[in-house]
């Protein structure tokens, strides 16, 4: 079974665009699932029937959340 990884190059809330190397394929969609799905219809149309030989990875390229790249919380002192 074939793989195509398609690199997400732009989220923001409400538009997602990706990226596939091999075979070269642009897409965009409005959430995760529906990249998926406008994924599967991409190499539809670029393999035509063989895609159900295909198999699909989305993958981000930075993390989603910002949380691992905060700082840690510092403790409150006390007053004596």
């Amino acid at each position: 079974m074939r793989e195509v990884v398609f690199r997400i190059l732009v989220e923001r809330p409400g538009h997602l665009t990706a990226q596939a190397d091999d075979p070269s394929v642009r897409i965009e969609a409005p959430s995760l699932e529906e990249l998926q799905h406008e994924a599967r219809e991409a190499l539809i149309h670029h393999f035509g029937a063989a895609h159900s030989t295909v198999r699909v990875r989305i993958r981000r390229e930075t993390p989603r959340s910002s949380s691992a790249l905060r700082a840690p919380a510092q403790r409150p002192t006390c007053c004596p």
